[in-house]
């Protein structure tokens, strides 16, 4: 897929629809069933999640995320967020990427018992999948996303 095209799901016949991003604002409709496509699925940037909006965000989302637990104070972490600045905006339309903040929002590091960080979880359909942990190259954690979409 090229980086001026996303790919999103109808949520009403679950068909894969290619967009080019520069006619997202005119409106798309699903080339199979016609329904409007909710382009608020295109997530070109990391959402920030916390444990109040983790279930919305992540659980409830019609799709592959991948939630970064990370800490401010952590290099690892900081070296890690670049890195998937732009996985978000290579994978927009095919992956969410979530950033929890640990410090500030211990119960779902805890429900997933994150115990270093970065933690990076993968869920799909709101199910965790994967998981990997450490300041991973960009090609190693894009390996464990492709299997997602």
């Amino acid at each position: 897929m090229d980086r001026e095209s996303v790919i999103i799901r109808c949520r009403h016949c679950g068909v894969k629809n290619r967009i080019p991003k520069t006619r997202i604002g005119e409106g798309p409709v699903c080339g199979k069933c016609k329904s409007s496509l909710s382009i608020e699925q295109i997530n070109d940037r990391p959402v920030n999640v916390t444990d109040n909006t983790f279930a919305s965000e992540v659980l409830s989302f019609p799709g592959p995320v991948l939630l970064d637990c990370w800490a401010p104070w952590c290099g690892p972490c900081r070296m890690v967020g670049p890195v998937l600045e732009q996985l978000a905006s290579e994978y927009a339309g095919r992956v969410k990427i979530a950033k929890l903040n640990v410090d500030e929002n211990p119960q779902v590091a805890s429900q997933y018992a994150v115990k270093s960080i970065p933690t990076m979880l993968l869920f799909k359909n709101g199910k965790k999948v994967d998981s990997m942990v450490g300041a991973l190259p960009k090609e190693e954690i894009a390996r464990h996303l492709r299997p997602l979409f």
